[in-house]
């Protein structure tokens, strides 16, 4: 199979790297340096300038008194965090991967510089993911990088066969595409197979398949930050599941072709247009109103 026709699908891609002996990063590398033109040092040199933004909006995230030009959010990243040493429910790494998701997401809102992944609201959470499993784990900058080709890939075949935006599919298509994205990075550093890897990210898709987008005042916070909170530990149990040798028993190729008819059917209300869900709670709007106040409305 030729690189051209790797990134089809992920049958395509699995195909490709079972063929040619490797991971889905080095699929991805080659596809990069194929289509920037550039060589395997300027092509890595490139991701690591993204895993360093990612480094520096969990630090400030977790570190600096961050809050909303809105108000609506800033500081709720570091209590988890600070929490997370006290034998929390969901572990100590998943809830500090947790915080560090959220911890991006209100740098985002604080109007901070972050790495979209594959959105700026799902931002948080293959960066918390991995700056925190990195912190756990002594990965080098090196092998981070390579989850982040790994990441690319899977955010790329649900770009092309279905939709990464909140305003054509909900939030299935941003935070799920973001968890989906991450559970492969996992597995692949962990050294798991392209399968396994693709299983991880249908598993992940799976879980959260139909999830509204319904940002209270339009904006990027509520419920955002919170489901960047959950997408960090959806990954991290789909990428422990496919590790494990839990396959899912839905194809991903089928998963991508389900998200996006559920997607198309989701009613606009429900997609990122504020009108509908918990933006038209009475706190929702109410808020709303406020922060149009604040915006001189």
């Amino acid at each position: 199979m030729l690189l051209s026709e790797a990134f089809a699908n992920g049958e395509s891609l699995r195909r490709y790297c079972l063929e040619n002996g490797i991971p889905i990063y080095e699929a991805m590398m080659r596809r990069e340096e194929k289509q920037s033109e550039c060589s395997r040092e300027q092509v890595l040199a490139e991701m690591q300038k993204n895993l360093d933004v990612m480094k520096e909006s969990v630090y400030r995230g977790l570190n600096e008194k961050v809050e909303s030009v809105s108000g609506l959010s800033g500081g709720e990243a570091r209590r988890l965090f600070k929490y997370g040493k006290h034998n929390p429910f969901s572990g100590y790494t998943a809830c500090r991967a947790a915080a560090s998701a959220m911890a991006v997401v209100e740098v985002n809102a604080s109007m901070g510089r972050i790495v979209a992944a594959p959105t700026a609201g799902a931002s948080g959470i293959l960066a918390g993911v991995l700056i925190e499993s990195a912190r756990q784990r002594g990965w080098s900058d090196e092998t981070m990088v390579e989850g982040l080709f790994t990441a690319g890939a899977v955010g790329l075949l649900f770009a092309k066969n279905a939709t990464i935006s909140g305003a054509g599919g909900g939030c299935q298509a941003e935070t799920g595409v973001a968890a989906s994205m991450t559970a492969a990075a996992l597995v692949e550093i962990s050294g798991g197979a392209p399968v396994q890897a693709l299983d991880a990210a249908a598993m992940a898709m799976k879980n959260v398949m139909g999830l509204i987008c319904d940002p209270v005042a339009g904006l990027v916070e509520c419920p955002c930050i919170k489901r960047n909170a959950l997408g960090a530990v959806n990954a991290m149990l789909c990428a422990d599941m496919a590790l494990s040798g839990v396959t899912s028993l839905i194809p991903f190729d089928e998963v991508v072709a389900a998200m996006y008819a559920v997607g198309k059917d989701i009613r606009p209300e429900y997609r990122e247009t504020a009108r509908g869900g918990l933006a038209t709670t009475p706190t929702g709007k109410a808020v709303a109103q406020r922060v149009r106040r604040m915006q001189g409305e």
